[in-house]
């Protein structure tokens, strides 16, 4: 069997394969792209990458319709018969290669040519976005949703954290929530609501379900590193008693997020609803959260969706005091 050290010698000991392998070291391409750097017809870069891929030199990945190569030296194994998985000789091998083939004129055209590559990319993307820009809002929202941004921001919540949804009712932001943490503790006081929780999140095994009252958390002492209580505390006689309970169910340091009505004048929503508080007045609830122990506490409006209906909505955080 024949040295991998030869094989190897016998895949880079030729100038253009090297020329290839040099540009694909510095920006991973496409088999039209390479053409451009290296002034080739697509049969002869074809075939000296079906060559590179034989021998372990080079891999590839498939994007929509197009596919990007790149030079495979950050871990990947030999391709058939090729490097036979030994990287640190291949990697000696290729620095002595690179190190000649760089200097050589062609490369440098290579490395100019691939420059006017690139610039052609970033020209393509530009030009999309100057054509877009007045649109570009609902066309994101077609695309990936209009809450799209906003559900990707649970991905800055620490990965160790016990939450708390306190007042999960259906289990909407516990099921946001426990991809991006370590548990959800989902409280809520209706039997219903929590069955119709239990059904949303039977397949997720991080979310553990809980009846009880908000006012006498089911949930011990300094178990939760944070609470969120969406929409809930308008449906509450005494929202101070609330915010106090969860208060206690937080570790020292743990955060607290609020999200309700501003104030308002819908009556109807007593009778339609069960809302017991028509919105919360900042000052109110600003008061209510420092008595519970809550400091650094901010309250900050809700831009109104486009199709919403209800009245404004705020966002309420604050700390537990150490």
């Amino acid at each position: 069997m024949q040295p991998a050290i030869l094989e190897d010698m016998a895949a880079l000991g030729d100038a253009i394969r090297s020329r290839v392998l040099l540009a694909l070291e510095r920006q991973e391409l496409t088999v039209s792209e390479l053409c451009a750097v290296l002034q080739l017809p697509q049969s002869t870069v074809s075939r000296h990458l079906k060559t590179l891929a034989d021998a372990g030199w080079v891999g590839s990945r498939r994007e929509g319709t197009s596919r990007f190569y790149t030079l495979a030296l950050n871990g990947k194994s030999a391709g058939k018969g090729g490097r036979n998985g030994d990287e640190a000789h291949a990697r000696k091998l290729w620095s002595l290669v690179r190190d000649q083939v760089a200097a050589t004129p062609g490369a440098a055209q290579d490395a100019r040519r691939l420059a006017t590559v690139l610039t052609r990319r970033r020209t393509a993307s530009q030009a999309f976005f100057a054509s877009s820009a007045g649109q570009w809002d609902r066309l994101r929202a077609d695309l990936f949703g209009a809450d799209s941004s906003l559900r990707a921001i649970a991905g800055l919540l620490d990965p160790d954290w016990t939450v708390g949804d306190l007042g999960c009712g259906t289990g909407q932001m516990a099921a946001a929530l426990a991809p991006f943490v370590g548990r959800v503790i989902a409280v809520d006081g209706s039997a219903e609501m929590l069955q119709a929780a239990k059904r949303r999140l039977r397949d997720v095994e991080n979310v553990e379900t809980r009846r009880g009252d908000l006012e006498a958390l089911p949930i011990d002492a300094g178990t939760l590193d944070a609470a969120v209580l969406v929409l809930v505390l308008h449906h509450v006689p005494a929202p101070e008693s609330v915010l106090a309970e969860a208060a206690r169910a937080l570790k020292p340091g743990g955060r607290v997020m609020i999200v309700d009505m501003q104030p308002h004048d819908r009556e109807e929503y007593r009778q339609q609803m069960g809302h017991v508080w028509l919105g919360f007045a900042e000052d109110q609830l600003q008061r209510w959260m420092q008595a519970a122990g809550f400091t650094q506490t901010r309250i900050v409006a809700l831009p109104p969706g486009a199709q919403a209906k209800g009245p404004g909505l705020f966002v309420a955080s604050g700390i537990k005091q150490g």
